[in-house]
């Protein structure tokens, strides 16, 4: 608990009550354990707290369209931002994990979610206004860094999602060279059927990115009516 209040002095929240934020700090495998509440639920509301505060900060400090503020929060709250903002206040030294995950350290997924409960307990406990303090405090002054991370894939999967909850998926359509120097050929596929962009990369991993970059740079997407337009 001591370690907890100095998270939470850290992070300048005034708390009034310390367990939401102890939920908030405690993975599944913890609570399974331990047989206590695990941060999952609180995760649900954190992810939704996070998504409006990134709107209003880009709706009050951009003169960004619909479109570029989609794609900018997207960037902003996606798995890999979330984790530059708990590095920075050092999250994974205060998670409480089972004794299997322990001995591992905690994932960027168990961070990211710990960070979303986080946020979650402090709207719970004292607020929007607090939360959005909280905001200011350790999202808004790494905001460059998150979105210099050129995680095309994500912001396209957060971008389809967020619309008309269709499907997207990658294959390597072609794989050529030597062993020791190939080239791979990949498409994103919109519900298996619709090619949307074309990549190519020295691995797959590389080949799938430039499919999702072409993707959004081909404009397709038709932000005002959340559909994509084929």
């Amino acid at each position: 608990m001591i370690e907890l209040q100095e998270l939470l002095k850290k992070l300048e929240i005034n708390y009034k009550d310390i367990s939401y934020y102890k939920t908030a700090l405690t993975h599944s495998s913890y609570g399974n354990e331990n047989q206590v509440e695990n941060n999952e639920r609180l995760e649900f509301l954190g992810d939704a707290v996070i998504e409006l505060l990134m709107s209003d900060y880009l709706y009050e400090n951009t003169d960004l369209p619909e479109g570029r503020m989609t794609i900018k929060r997207a960037q902003a709250v996606r798995e890999e931002a979330l984790v530059i903002y708990s590095n920075k206040i050092e999250l994974n030294k205060y998670l409480l994990l089972g004794k299997g995950e322990e001995s591992k350290g905690a994932n960027n997924a168990m961070i990211a979610d710990s960070l979303e409960a986080i946020f979650a307990a402090t709207y719970i406990d004292v607020g929007l206004e607090e939360s959005k303090k909280l905001f200011n405090k350790i999202v808004v002054p790494n905001l460059n860094e998150a979105f210099n991370i050129k995680d095309y894939k994500s912001i396209l999967q957060e971008i389809i999602h967020s619309g008309e909850k269709r499907n997207i998926s990658y294959q390597i359509i072609k794989e050529s060279g030597p062993s020791h120097n190939k080239s791979f050929e990949a498409v994103v596929m919109l519900d298996k059927d619709i090619i949307l962009g074309t990549g190519f990369g020295k691995t797959k991993k590389e080949a799938e990115q430039k499919a999702a970059e072409e993707a959004l740079r081909k404009g397709n997407y038709d932000f005002k009516e959340n559909i994509w337009r084929i």
